[in-house]
């Protein structure tokens, strides 16, 4: 027979087992919770930089379609963004679907520049980080011009231009891509080192170690080149 200490310190500890169960059940729950989602089927809360948005259903999912009033050229270099309000992001992940596509009559030089920009200055939304695709790069006939189907900039400072012509192929990759096509994008920030993930791929298309602007924080916007109609959709954001 049981003594009647041993059965009541034996009642206490599945209790306390019980209670710390649920409590690591709860935790993990609020961790999971910590997820933002914007469907971006409403223009509620977002900042329009230099652009218009409209909800309009594209190739049969609804998304915010994104562009630049007025005649667009290659040359403009406006900045052409959607910020989100209340965002303040330093690292995490940053998932969504995109589609990108030229404004026509822009030229052979337009490709359907389109992405996420992160950490957004929020006093200058003309400094922040930046990962986007170039659509129509994807299935090009010319090797090197697919090898510019991805890129990192970071704003002001370091344009594609100047990555290119200093560190060629370090800030830039290859990944196959349609114009105008959904495409799943998702960006793991941690510390100064961010990676980009395409159409649910295991590894990253493009790495980058270096992030410009450092161990900053910020907003997270929307981004696309003048040239371009954009489409974004079911935005969701985990900050860590």
């Amino acid at each position: 027979m049981i003594p009647a200490r041993n059965k009541m310190k034996s009642y206490i500890v599945g209790i306390l087992v019980l209670f710390f169960g649920v409590v690591s059940s709860l935790g993990y729950q609020n961790s999971k919770s910590k997820a933002i989602t914007y469907s971006l089927d409403s223009t509620d809360k977002l900042e329009f930089i230099n652009v218009r948005g409209e909800i309009e259903e594209h190739r049969e999912k609804t998304g915010l379609k994104v562009f630049k009033p007025g005649r667009v050229s290659l040359q403009d270099n406006d900045e052409t963004l959607v910020v989100l309000e209340d965002i303040d992001f330093s690292d995490g992940t940053i998932e969504l679907e995109i589609a990108g596509e030229p404004v026509p009559g822009t030229g052979a030089g337009a490709r359907g520049f389109v992405g996420v920009a992160f950490r957004v200055n929020p006093e200058n939304h003309h400094q922040y980080e930046c990962f986007y695709l170039r659509p129509k790069n994807g299935r090009a006939q010319n090797q090197l011009q697919r090898n510019h189907s991805v890129q990192y900039i970071s704003h002001p400072e370091y344009t594609w231009y100047k990555l290119r012509n200093e560190t060629p192929g370090v800030y830039e990759s290859y990944v196959d891509l349609l114009p105008g096509e959904w495409t799943k994008v998702r960006i793991e920030v941690q510390g100064i080192s961010a990676k980009l993930y395409v159409n649910g791929a295991k590894q990253p298309t493009l790495i980058v170690n270096d992030l410009k602007r450092g161990e900053s924080e910020g907003g997270i916007a929307l981004w696309l080149h003048s040239s371009t109609i954009a489409h974004f959709r079911n935005l969701v954001i985990t900050p860590d």
